[in-house]
Order: structure tokens, then C-alpha cells, then sequence
């Protein structure tokens, strides 16, 4: 396929451009290339909008959260053909290795070819993810006319009916991270659970704990659409944290035990307020610290005693002063990761077609390409009540 493609791509901090890039073309057998119908923004997408992920290049090719339609595939694919629509997980993942084996596809062995750079950081490799940095693949995202797409047959979920693409689209990320973040909870029937953040995966999170057994779902954030939407749509009580203190509140509504699971769904780029929050954010700036574990701290203090911290949110590498030796004396389990998309796919798939959830309720901003550097800019300052922007090439 020759020619070239419009594609939001990463320049810098704050600096995302649309730009003619070439159009991708098949590199290996396994790989097919999309024509994308429908992309979205993701919040991770800002870690790398503002600085904070290590690895980006000028001029790459950004974005996750990606469907379209099947027009070339590689000798070897067998599951895929031409004309198949498809949502694309974020994860790259190879299908053969012992922990894409174990249903562990964030955790691939084989599907990032610089592994040695991940490695150096953290110990040993994840999985490649489209359109998220150098360190963990340096693979061209979604946001764009076409995407290649590694390991066909691993990857891509056909869509067979005619449920609308926002319907579907989040099955790329959001709605399996908030899945597997309810399910990393250990969410028991009766249980009180507590979601920091009410972005995307916060919202998928609170729906997902409700469909897991919970009793409860508290749900907090400071920015009012983002609570509404938690009550509105996700029957969710709230807080915010600027109008109330987060652990005074919890152990009011709890009678002083504490939720029994709580799932951090914010991560690296946690807004607190006095002082330790604006010494965070400081620390942050001057690269002093990688991440700001405001939520993660609030947490690990508010969680039962024995009860369970689930962390879908994204960190980068390093935080201060977070409290491991309350976490070990309240006996908390921890659970994280990036999410095995291909684990949720079907199931998740078949909630939609048979009704029990319609994941577009989040879908606040629309647009095409062209418009994604505005949109980036508005979704990164939380203005105009943007929650979620899809973008239609």
C-alpha cells in the first residue's frame, strides 16, 4: 500500500500535530492493516501529551484505542479476513508465549522489540503497546487513517453486528481496564468499593463492580461532570475531594472500618491539594520524583484492614513516600497491571450485544483527526465537560 496517511503524532511536551505520515504496510505474515473508522483519546494518551513517559520520539505516531476495517492481511494470518470489521487491543501481544499461555497477554514476551530498554527499567519486559513510546515497542498508534496491526490473529475481535462503533470502540482499552480492575479488587457480594478517578476506566470500574457483586460503589474526583456521570450512570455515591476530606468522608459513610476495596483508576498525574499535593506536583516537574502517588497514599490509608487495592491507573517508574508499612500492617493486598485485553474481549463483547451495558454513555466530544490537537488540549485542561473524545478519520 503506497502513499502517505494523516495521523496525530507526539513532538513534545503539550505538542501533538496532525501530520502526512506514510501509510503502513505489512512487515511480517502475521500482521494486518486496518482502515480506522473510529479512535478515541485515551487518559494515559496525556502522560505522553505532558512529558511524563519515557521513550517518545518526534514525530511518532500516538494513540490505543483504535477499530476499523481489515484490508490487507499477512500470508500467515488465518483468523482475519478482508473486510472484517475489528477492535484493535492496545496490547501487542504474540499468543504463543508461557504468560500470553496463562492469559497474561500485557506481560508478552516476544511482541516487544525493545525489550533490552524495558528491561533496563524495570527489571524484565511487558508487552508492546500500539502508540506508547520506544520503551515498550516504539509501534505507530491509532490515531491515524490506517494501522498496522502485529499478531493478527491475537489481537483484533470481529464485530459481526451492527452495533454502533462508540458501542464497541472501548473494548480497545477502557472498558477491559476497568473490568480487570473491579476483578483484581476481589470484589465479594455485600462489599463496599471506592474508585479514585472518574475518567474513563473509573467510570468502566464503578459499572464493572456493580456487575462484580458490589453493595456499594463510592466514587471520587473533583471535576463535577466526571461525579455526575458516577452517580447518573453508574449509581455511584460520591466525593469530592476539594469540598471534603477523602478519609474523614470514607469513614463516616463506612462506619469507621473503611471501604473493603479500593481501585485506584487516576495514577501517575493525581491532583491533591495542600501542600503535599502541591509538593508532588513539584517534585514531578523538576523530575525529582516520575509519579505522583497522591491517590495511591490515600488509598492504601483508607482501605479496610485485610482488604484489597486494585491499580489499573498508570504509573511510570518511581514515587516517594508511599506508605508501605501501614499496606504491610493492614495486611492489604495489592493487585496491578496493565490490562490482558484478549483475557476480556468475548465475554465483555457479548454484555454489549446482549444490552447489559452500552459503553457510549461516555462518549462527550466528537470530531475528525484534524481536530485532535484542540481536542487533546481541551480533554488535558478538563474544559467544555470533556470526559471522552472519539475521533472519526
Amino acid at each position: 500500500m503506497d502513499g502517505t496517511m494523516e495521523a496525530l503524532t507526539w513532538h513534545g511536551e503539550k505538542d501533538v500535530r496532525i501530520d502526512e505520515v506514510p501509510k503502513p504496510e505489512i512487515v511480517n505474515p502475521n500482521d494486518a492493516v486496518i482502515e480506522i473508522t473510529a479512535t478515541a483519546i485515551c487518559g494515559s494518551d496525556l502522560h505522553l501529551y505532558n512529558g511524563y513517559m519515557p521513550g517518545m520520539r518526534e514525530g511518532d505516531v500516538i494513540g490505543h484505542e483504535p477499530m476499523g476495517e481489515v484490508i490487507e492481511v499477512g500470508d500467515e494470518v488465518e483468523t482475519l479476513e478482508v473486510g472484517d470489521r475489528v477492535v484493535v487491543p492496545f496490547t501487542v501481544s504474540c499468543g504463543s508465549c508461557w504468560f500470553c499461555e496463562e492469559d497474561l497477554y500485557s506481560l508478552c514476551d516476544n511482541s516487544n522489540p525493545n525489550a533490552e530498554v524495558a528491561r533496563a527499567a524495570m527489571g524484565q519486559s511487558p508487552a508492546g503497546l500500539l502508540g506508547y513510546s520506544h520503551m515498550l515497542g516504539g509501534y505507530a498508534g491509532g490515531q491515524a487513517e490506517y494501522l498496522r496491526v502485529p499478531y493478527a490473529d491475537i489481537g483484533p475481535i470481529k464485530v459481526d453486528s451492527d452495533l454502533d462503533d462508540e458501542q464497541v470502540l472501548f473494548l480497545s482499552d477502557v472498558f477491559p481496564t476497568g473490568y480487570m480492575a473491579a476483578e483484581n479488587a476481589e470484589i465479594e457480594d455485600g462489599d463496599t468499593v471506592a474508585v479514585w478517578g472518574c475518567g474513563p476506566v473509573g467510570q468502566f470500574s464503578i459499572q464493572s463492580a456493580w456487575m462484580l457483586g458490589a453493595e456499594r460503589v463510592i466514587a471520587i474526583d473533583r471535576i463535577q461532570e466526571r461525579l455526575e456521570m458516577a452517580s447518573d450512570h453508574g449509581a455511584a455515591e460520591t466525593i469530592n475531594f476539594e469540598h471534603e476530606d477523602v478519609y474523614d468522608r470514607l469513614m463516616e459513610m463506612t462506619g469507621g472500618r473503611g471501604p473493603d476495596r479500593c481501585i485506584d483508576a487516576v495514577g501517575t498525574e493525581a491532583h491533591g491539594t495542600g501542600l503535599k499535593g502541591v509538593t508532588d506536583k513539584v517534585k514531578q516537574e523538576m523530575h525529582l520524583q516520575d509519579d505522583r502517588p497522591i491517590v495511591l497514599r490515600q488509598a492504601i490509608k483508607c482501605c479496610r484492614k485485610g482488604g484489597t487495592l486494585s491499580v489499573p491507573g498508570v504509573y511510570i517508574r518511581n514515587s516517594d513516600n508511599v506508605p508501605f508499612g501501614p499496606l504491610m500492617n493492614k495486611a492489604l493486598t495489592v493487585k496491578t497491571g496493565q490490562t490482558h485485553v484478549q483475557r476480556y474481549l468475548g465475554p465483555l463483547l457479548e454484555r454489549i450485544e446482549d444490552g447489559e451495558i452500552d459503553p457510549s454513555f461516555i462518549v462527550t466530544h466528537e470530531g475528525e483527526l484534524s481536530d485532535g490537537p484542540d481536542l487533546y488540549e481541551t480533554f488535558n485542561n478538563k474544559e467544555d465537560n470533556c470526559i471522552k473524545a472519539v475521533l472519526t478519520p
